[in-house]
């Protein structure tokens, strides 16, 4: 291979970035990025071959024709390939994916973030979650010397107007389980998410080689948190007509494992069948969670179970049961009190009348 005059391969050049440091970047039709570790050695040479498929990549994919450099199509074009991006779990990658396309077609040259984010005001959960992804590649472009800062790392986020995920109520999860019956596959996947209190994503893979005893293991794909979660009596029995051949506990009609995307449509369904057109599956992660926080769970034992890391995650649920808790603590105190008030005026007037 070609050495160039500063003894760097062809594409490549000494960089000072914007913090004084001294880096290789790789820059060849539009498409660049740094390249780490010592020049020609065995792990440098295979960021090399990946920034030569990135070109490719770019001169190949849909769109690649109208990318101009330096437009957020080619920054686009360039995170994909980044091992940023490729070292996400592929449903990170895929939600993401989905955001930064969307984002791409209606404004893939020159956005202007803070009118696209303030666009979304009367959205703002979908505004935040945009704006966080927009703060990741953005930083991807700072990183790599694409931009010299991150324009909507200055942006801030709207407040939230609600709680995300609709909680299921007690009488919601009563009229589900009155309309699908024990046996029926909308009751197992009821009980799946509401006895495990675990993300869609993972219900879907569980199966019986997770079951260990009287509990079942989990892995959870978003965090990589592994949980060996106690099976309540309601999700034994739930499980035990299940064939043990199966791969998952839910399959499709066909006989295959159901997809996340094919799941929540037929999960959708069986939700309308019930008149709760208003709830999701995530709804029984919440569900769960407020029920054990309600038995007077700690945080920490909320988080055994759900698998939450931050202490703020969970805090919302004990927060709720323990200021309902209190507040009945408190009437009782108060009626105790004013019962004794009441009695100890009645000993006086019967003082004061005296007894003949």
């Amino acid at each position: 291979m070609r050495r160039t005059k500063s003894g760097l391969p062809k594409h490549c050049a000494w960089n000072t970035d914007r913090h004084g440091k001294r880096r290789v970047r790789f820059r060849k039709a539009g498409f660049t990025t740094y390249l780490t570790g010592t020049p020609w050695s065995e792990d440098f040479m295979r960021q090399y071959a990946t920034a030569l498929d990135g070109v490719k990549a770019q001169a190949t994919s849909i769109g690649a024709d109208r990318t101009k450099p330096g437009s957020f199509d080619a920054l686009c074009v360039s995170y994909y390939r980044s091992p940023d991006f490729l070292g996400l779990r592929s449903s990170t990658q895929s939600a993401r994916r989905h955001v930064l396309e969307r984002f791409r077609q209606a404004h893939g040259v020159k956005p202007h973030i803070s009118a696209v984010i303030g666009a979304k005001a009367d959205k703002p959960e979908a505004a935040n979650h945009l704006l966080k992804t927009l703060r990741i590649i953005l930083a991807y472009a700072v990183a790599q010397g694409i931009i010299d800062s991150n324009p909507a790392a200055g942006i801030k986020k709207y407040r939230s107007q609600g709680d995300g995920h609709h909680s299921w109520t007690e009488s919601e999860i009563v009229q589900f389980e009155q309309r699908h019956p024990v046996g029926s596959k909308a009751r197992l996947a009821l009980a799946l998410g509401l006895y495990t209190a675990q993300r869609k994503s993972d219900c879907l893979r569980m199966g019986w080689q997770h079951v260990i005893g009287d509990a079942i293991a989990v892995r959870q794909q978003k965090t990589d948190a592994a949980l060996l979660i106690p099976m309540r009596p309601h999700l034994v029995a739930a499980l035990a007509s299940l064939p043990r051949a199966n791969l998952t506990f839910l399959m499709t009609e066909h006989g295959a494992p159901f997809t996340p995307s094919g799941f929540g449509n037929w999960r959708r369904d069986r939700c309308n069948e019930a008149g709760l057109r208003h709830c999701s599956f995530h709804g029984l992660r919440k569900a769960a969670a407020t029920r054990l926080a309600n038995a007077g769970c700690s945080v920490d034992q909320l988080k055994a179970i759900t698998g939450h890391r931050s202490l703020a995650e969970v805090a919302r649920y004990t927060k709720a049961a323990d200021q309902q808790r209190l507040a009945r603590q408190a009437l009782d105190i108060q009626l105790r009190t004013e019962g004794e008030q009441k009695l100890s005026n009645l000993d006086t007037r019967l003082d004061k009348t005296g007894s003949k």
